[in-house]
């Protein structure tokens, strides 16, 4: 219907503008009276009008437009009216624009085609809604019926609740009317029936005839309660004191710390003293000359260099007397006990603590590492064996007495296994600590497993390889950080090393520079390798390949060109083998 009225309108729209002139009174209202005959028809045929060029490119443009837009929007004949009334608004506008003569009526038709759509749109929407109001008006007579049956459905379960509530609080009341009638004494568990043909515990038959002895017997076990509720007041404290308790026991190791340190330095005072006076009483009985004198000062000095670790340790054995050195084996006993304690409620971390601060290390062992092993992890918590380990560092540090280096081995391993490296780091680099090989292995090892961190495993194994005088490992982590120099600096600093560790280093690093390092002057010092010899230990060896690949390394730089040239391959053997073992 809109593709037909717009057709239409745009046809008769644009006839030729020399039409116009007959239709200007009529469009200004004026209406002339016409004769009967003009308004008869003519018999005669009328021609099409004829239509410029101009209007035809332009009813051409308003074609190919509509096709477009339909095309672009992608919809069909059976497709939606919007769009097509969107499509012929435009072309409905363009027309107008482009008609002078007919715009303020064609904008009058389409202002009233506009209103009318509007109109309809409107309709169509209120017939929407009222159609929604309808299906809920039709369906509230079914909802208010469900309603009603769950009321009563809810009402039914109310009464079946007061119901069991009112029986259970008839229950309770009959409970507690019986609880009240019976006696304390009925309440009371039965009295342990005690036979009195058997004998009493700690007491032979003989002594539990005899009055004396019942009498004796029965005042130690009063003196025995009385000592235990003392102890329930005095040994024995709460949970929720520990921490405070622990704080007061930390400072006061400080002080006994302080204490020991300024004794030990008081009793090396005294033991100066106490020589000194025998030298001089020993000179006033001389002929007190100055030579005797100054020799017998020069011999007490001497002799205090020599026994610099002894002469406190004599000392303490004077002036140290335990008045409790008798009830030493029962402390050490109720350490024990409490420790298990603590271990079997799985309080961890206060059994870490306290293990490692135990007198005389009792419970710094394998054993007792082994136990923490043994429980695992804890789910939410530290690793029980790294608390350990961390308690046994920092009581070794804090009272200044290493660790053994097998137990120093094994809590680097486990903090390493707990990817801990901050803790390695802080116990390696800060504080001295008894290191041996395996401890530095077991770093080593561990830089291939975190590869991302190779560079600080490999500085921590050469410190651990370093304290136990591991020299040739200690180097080949320099190597391993690409630093040659340094470790030729490192090589360069002791005595000449065996001639394996200098190939150890090549069989586990090898590489052009460092053999052209090993076999060449260092800063004016003579070579640690000879080249011939180095070339000769590798060939006849299981590293027969690492040796081909360092010789075609050395001639791709050219450093061994000079070397190959003095020694011919015939005799390069025999010359190195004859050579005296100073020149290697």
């Amino acid at each position: 219907m809109c593709t037909f009225f717009f057709q239409t309108l745009s046809e008769a729209c644009l006839q030729p503008k020399r039409t116009t002139d007959a239709f200007d009174p009529i469009c200004k209202g004026n209406f002339p009276a016409m004769k009967a005959s003009s308004v008869k028809a003519s018999k005669h045929s009328v021609l099409p009008p004829i239509i410029p060029e101009n209007e035809k490119k332009f009813l051409e443009s308003i074609q190919s437009y509509i096709i477009s837009e339909i095309e672009k929007v992608g919809c069909t004949e059976q497709g939606p009216a919007e769009e097509y009334y969107v499509i012929y608004k435009n072309v409905f506008e363009m027309i107008i624009e482009h008609v002078n003569a007919y715009k303020n009526i064609l904008t009058t038709i389409k202002q009233e085609y506009d209103a009318f759509i509007e109109a309809l749109k409107k309709g169509q929407q209120n017939a929407f809604h009222l159609h929604g109001k309808l299906k809920m008006l039709a369906c509230e007579p079914s909802t208010l019926m469900y309603y009603k049956k769950r009321i009563s459905e809810l009402e039914a379960k109310i009464k079946k609740i007061e119901k069991n509530s009112s029986r259970i609080e008839n229950l309770i009341r009959k409970m507690r009317s019986l609880r009240e009638t019976f006696s304390p004494k009925q309440i009371q568990p039965p009295a342990k029936k005690i036979n009195p043909a058997q004998l009493i515990p700690g007491l032979s038959l003989e002594d539990s005839l005899d009055i004396d002895a019942l009498s004796h017997h029965l005042a130690r076990l009063q003196r025995r309660v009385k000592d235990l509720r003392e102890d329930m007041l005095t040994k024995y404290v709460p949970l929720e004191n520990t921490a405070v308790l622990e704080e007061k026991l930390n400072r006061a190791l400080q002080l006994r710390n302080a204490a020991e340190k300024e004794n030990e330095h008081l009793k090396f005072c005294y033991y100066r003293l106490t020589q000194f006076a025998n030298i001089v009483s020993i000179w006033e009985n001389s002929d007190r000359s100055i030579e005797p004198l100054q020799q017998l000062v020069a011999q007490m000095i001497e002799n205090e260099k020599l026994a610099q670790g002894t002469i406190v340790s004599s000392v303490s054995s004077v002036f140290e007397r335990d008045p409790a050195k008798s009830q030493e084996a029962e402390d050490l006993i109720e350490y024990i006990e409490r420790f298990n304690e603590l271990f079997s409620r799985g309080q961890y971390e206060a059994a870490a603590i306290y293990a490692a601060n135990c007198p005389r290390r009792i419970l710094c062992n394998e054993e007792t590492m082994e136990k923490f092993r043994a429980v695992g992890c804890v789910k939410g918590k530290t690793l029980p064996l790294l608390m350990y380990c961390e308690a046994l560092m920092n009581a070794s540090i804090a009272s200044k007495h290493p660790l053994p280096a097998d137990l120093t081995t094994e809590v680097i391993k486990c903090a390493l296994a707990e990817k801990r490296l901050d803790l390695v780091m802080h116990w390696l680099t800060l504080h001295k600590l008894e290191l041996s090989e395996a401890a530095g292995d077991a770093i080593y090892n561990h830089a291939e497993v975190d590869k991302h961190n190779k560079s600080q495993y490999f500085a921590l194994a050469q410190i651990a390889y370093s304290a136990c005088k591991v020299h040739k490992k200690a180097a080949l982590c320099l190597c391993r950080q690409g630093q040659i120099f340094g470790a030729m600096d490192y090589l360069h600093q002791f005595h000449r090393l065996p001639t394996e560790d200098y190939i150890f280093l090549l069989k586990h690093c090898p590489g052009a520079e460092l053999f052209g390092c090993l076999t060449q002057e260092w800063r004016g010092k003579p070579a640690l390798l000879s080249f011939g010899e180095t070339i000769l230990s590798l060939m006849y060896t299981e590293h027969k390949m690492h040796c081909i690949w360092l010789l075609e390394e050395v001639a791709k730089e050219g450093k061994g060109d000079r070397a190959l040239k003095e020694r011919p391959d015939p005799v390069l053997r025999e010359r190195t083998l004859a050579k005296p073992k100073g020149e290697l």
